[in-house]
């Protein structure tokens, strides 16, 4: 019996299906199932730097507090006597229009920044595919090769 669990990490949230990496996923899962019914199959994200963790907590935050800001109507640039930016009375006259805008753009940012491209394979904890290295993600024949090999 096959002890043995497969581990895919990607670049991209596994559910994410704008992405190209949920289909290659399923895939690679029905492949493997063909041959090794019996061993179990996890998807993961791979990990973004931690920076860019960071920097994409950050943007959402302000995302957050700058809808808000529109949304109210308040203007804390008058409370520390920096006057009114155009683009703020812009966004409180044009709330919806801002807000999309702003929610659309800054989700596109940390999208962006939480997005490794990566695509690793793992049979337990041995690396057997790494997109980063490779430039590209393997065919499901290829998968089932190298899976083989390590087997």
């Amino acid at each position: 019996m096959l002890r043995s669990t497969l581990l895919v990490k990607t670049g991209h949230p596994i559910c994410d299906i704008s992405c190209g990496y949920k289909q290659a996923y399923e895939q690679f899962s029905m492949a493997v199932h063909e041959k090794y019914p019996e061993m179990p199959i996890e998807g993961s994200n791979y990990p973004a730097d931690k920076w860019k963790e960071y920097l994409a907590h950050t943007i959402n935050i302000l995302k957050i507090a700058a809808i808000a800001m529109i949304i109210t109507g308040r203007n804390p640039f008058l409370n520390i006597g920096l006057g009114e930016p155009a683009i703020l009375l812009w966004a409180q006259s044009n709330k919806i229009s801002a807000c999309m805008m702003l929610f659309l753009l800054t989700n596109m940012v940390e999208s962006t920044l939480m997005s490794t491209g990566a695509f690793e394979i793992y049979l337990d904890k041995e690396q057997i595919w790494s997109k980063l290295e490779s430039g590209r993600v393997p065919s499901p024949q290829e998968l089932i090769q190298v899976a083989n090999f390590h087997c």
